[in-house]
């Protein structure tokens, strides 16, 4: 059976519609991937560092607004293992929010990331209260990340 031109014609159209549909299918596939990696959490901010100093110690690190809002921060310990009390988190809206944390972070190593309560927030400063785990030539040193 010979094929007429009408049937050609419409074995071109279901082509054309399939190829259409694929592309479809493409595009979305690209804008989807393209949110997910933009999405993805850990794009860490360098906020600050303080050095622990004596046997029990207390630092403030100061966060200027003009850094953002944060959804989570992230310590890291550098030279010589820390031991944790208490962290407490102060927000540019006067609000703070105490962190437990109360164990012993070694040096390289960092927390968890801690998510900050509410929707992204300016953080004004981090306050720390903890102490050297071992006593040594080298000054533990803890440095804030915060994740957008």
């Amino acid at each position: 059976m010979r094929k007429t031109a009408y049937d050609r014609d419409e074995e071109a159209v279901k082509m054309f519609t399939i190829a259409r549909y694929r592309n479809l299918i493409l595009a979305i596939s690209l804008v989807t991937l393209g949110a997910v990696c933009y999405a993805q959490p850990g794009r860490k901010e360098f906020l600050g560092e303080a050095h622990v100093d004596g046997a029990v110690d207390h630092d403030n690190i100061r966060v200027t607004g003009s850094r953002g809002e944060f959804r989570a921060i992230q310590i890291r310990v550098d030279n010589a293992p820390v031991d944790f009390d208490r962290v407490v988190v102060h927000f540019g809206d006067g609000q703070s929010v105490p962190v437990q944390l109360k164990y012993r972070i070694n040096p390289g190593r960092e927390t968890r990331v801690i998510d900050l309560p509410g929707n992204r927030r300016i953080i004004q400063s981090v306050e720390f209260w903890y102490r050297r785990a071992h006593w040594g030539s080298d000054r533990p040193k803890v440095s804030l990340f915060g994740l957008r």
